[in-house]
C-alpha cells in the first residue's frame, strides 16, 4: 500500500518535503546543473499540498520551466500526491520593501499572456513565449513586423499570402512567424495552425514514403488553416519534397488559407529551388529583416534583461550594444552567459564581468559550424575517438556519438542527408534519417539525455556565434 502523501496536516515541514524532491531531482540531472539551478532554491511554506519555494530571480523560473518543467511536476506529485503543486516566489531584493513578493505558478508560462490551447487533435508546435508583445520593433524589421501583425488579424484574406520573411541568422525570424500563430490561436483557438521547420517536414515526408502514408501526410497539411514553415531554404536539393510541397502550397492558397515562410535569402536567391515554387513564393509579400541598429539593440537588451530579472545600468547596456552588433541571438546569449557567470562566481554584474563575458563571446566568432566541427565537439565531449564514428563500429558509445553528430549536423547545417551520410564513412541517407529519429525519440523520453544534447548544441552554437 502506498504511503499517504506528505502535507502540512501530517506535521511534515517544507524543508523535509523539498529535500525529498531534491533527492529525486539530483538523480535525474547533471551535477553542475543541480548545483547551479536547484541548490539556490529555498523552501518557504507548505500549505496542504502546495509547496512554495523561493528563487533568486525571474531568470531562474524561465530557465527551469523551459528545461525541467516535466521533471519537477512529476517529482512534486510523487512527493505530495496527485494534487501536489509547486509555486515559485520571487522576493524583492530591496531591503525593507513594502511591496508583496511576486508569485509564479510552475505550470503557467512566465512573462506572457496565456495563449488559449487550440482545440484540435494535433500539436501546433508553437512556442508560447514568441508573441508580438515581447518582439522589439526597429527600422530593420518594421515592414516584416507590420505585415505579420496584419496577417494575424485576418489570416488568408490579405494580399500578404504567402508572407515570406528573410534575413540572416539570429534576427528574430522564428520569433516573428510564431508570434503570428500565437495571436491567431489567441483570437480563435479552433484554427488549425501548425509550425515546423522544412527539415522536419522533409524527415516526416521520408517516413511517410517508407510507411506508405504519403496521402495521409499530404492531406494533413492540406487541411491546415495556417501553415508556418521555417528555414524553407533547406528544401533545396530535395526534389520529391519540393514537388509535394508545391501541391500542398497550391491547395492551401486556392482555399484562401494562410502560408508563412522564412528563409535566410529572398526567393529569387534560392538557387536550386524549383522555379515554380520560387514563383509562388513571390505571389505575396517578401519582407527582409536587417541587423538591429544601435537604438534597437539597446531596446532589445533592456527588454531581455528585464524578462530575465537582471538589473543593468545604462552604461553596461550601451557597452554590450556597442560590442555585440551582429544579431539578437548573440545579444541574448551574452545576457544568459552574464547571468550564469554571475551566479556561478557569486559576483555582482559589474563592468569587469561584462567585459570578460563580451570578450569570451567575441573571441569565439571565427569558428564556422561544419559537420566536421560538430563531430569534433561531440566526440571530445563524449570521449569517443573521432575516427571511430566514421568506421563500421557498432559499439554502443560510438553509435551514440555518431547519431548525435548526425542529428546536430542536420539541425545546425544546411547539408543534405546524403552529404551528412558521406561525412560518416559514406553511409546512406536512410541511416541519417534513422539516427535523427532515434535522437528525437530519446530527447522526448530521457531528460538527462536531452540535457546532454542541449549542452552540446549550446557549445557548438556559442563557438560559432
Amino acid at each position: 500500500m502506498n504511503e499517504k502523501p506528505a502535507s502540512a496536516e501530517t506535521g511534515v515541514d517544507e524543508n523535509k518535503i523539498w529535500n525529498e524532491c531534491l533527492t529525486i531531482i539530483k538523480e535525474n540531472v547533471p551535477f553542475i546543473t543541480f548545483n547551479t539551478w536547484f541548490i539556490p532554491i529555498k523552501p518557504l511554506k507548505l500549505i496542504s499540498n502546495t509547496l512554495k519555494i523561493q528563487v533568486p530571480n525571474n531568470f531562474f523560473i524561465e530557465w527551469i520551466d523551459g528545461h525541467y518543467n516535466t521533471l519537477i511536476t512529476k517529482t512534486i506529485k510523487q512527493v505530495l500526491g496527485d494534487e501536489g503543486e509547486l509555486v515559485y516566489v520571487i522576493l524583492d531584493e530591496k531591503e525593507n520593501s513594502e511591496d508583496p513578493p511576486k508569485i509564479e505558478n510552475i505550470n503557467k508560462p512566465v512573462f506572457i499572456e496565456e495563449v488559449p490551447e487550440a482545440k484540435s487533435d494535433f500539436n501546433s508546435n508553437i512556442n508560447p513565449r514568441y508573441i508580438f508583445e515581447n518582439f522589439v520593433q526597429g527600422e530593420g524589421n518594421q515592414l516584416a513586423r507590420a505585415a505579420a501583425y496584419a496577417i494575424s488579424d485576418k489570416p488568408g484574406t490579405t494580399s500578404f499570402n504567402p508572407l515570406f520573411i528573410y534575413g540572416g541568422v539570429g534576427l528574430g525570424k522564428t520569433h516573428l512567424i510564431q508570434a503570428i500563430g500565437n495571436r491567431i490561436l489567441q483570437k480563435d483557438p479552433n484554427k488549425k495552425v501548425i509550425y515546423l521547420s522544412s527539415d522536419i517536414f522533409t524527415v516526416e515526408f521520408v517516413e511517410a514514403i517508407q510507411t506508405n502514408k504519403v496521402n495521409e501526410f499530404s492531406n494533413f497539411y492540406k487541411n491546415m488553416d495556417v501553415l508556418i514553415i521555417d528555414d524553407i531554404q533547406f528544401l533545396i536539393g530535395k526534389e520529391k519534397t519540393q514537388d509535394l510541397f508545391f501541391h500542398i502550397f497550391n491547395t492551401l492558397h486556392q482555399s484562401g488559407k494562410q502560408i508563412i515562410l522564412s528563409s535566410d535569402k529572398p526567393p529569387k536567391d534560392l538557387k536550386g529551388l524549383n522555379e515554380r515554387l520560387v514563383s509562388r513564393f513571390q505571389w505575396g509579400l517578401s519582407a527582409d529583416m536587417q541587423p538591429p541598429d544601435f537604438e534597437t539593440r539597446i531596446a532589445i537588451l533592456k527588454n531581455k534583461s528585464k524578462s530575465y530579472g537582471i538589473e543593468l545600468s545604462n552604461d553596461i547596456i550601451e557597452f554590450i550594444a556597442h560590442n555585440i552588433t551582429s544579431n539578437i541571438r548573440e545579444m541574448e546569449g551574452c545576457l544568459i552567459k552574464l547571468l550564469a557567470n554571475s551566479s556561478l562566481s557569486a559576483k555582482e554584474i559589474n563592468f569587469d564581468l561584462v567585459r570578460k563575458t563580451v570578450k569570451e563571446i567575441s573571441s569565439s566568432r571565427t569558428v564556422n559550424i561544419s559537420i566536421d566541427y560538430i563531430t569534433k565537439v561531440v566526440c571530445e565531449y563524449l570521449t569517443v575517438d573521432e575516427n571511430k564514428v566514421r568506421e563500421k563500429n557498432r559499439k554502443k558509445e560510438v553509435v551514440l556519438a555518431r547519431q548525435i553528430a548526425m542529428y546536430l549536423s542536420k539541425r545546425l547545417t544546411q547539408a543534405s542527408l546524403k552529404t551528412i551520410g558521406l561525412h560518416f564513412g559514406g553511409r546512406d541517407h536512410s541511416t541519417v534519417i534513422h539516427a535523427y529519429n532515434s535522437i528525437e525519440k530519446s530527447l522526448s523520453e530521457d531528460i538527462k539525455f536531452k540535457e546532454t544534447v542541449d549542452t552540446l548544441r549550446s557549445k557548438i552554437e556559442l563557438s560559432a556565434a
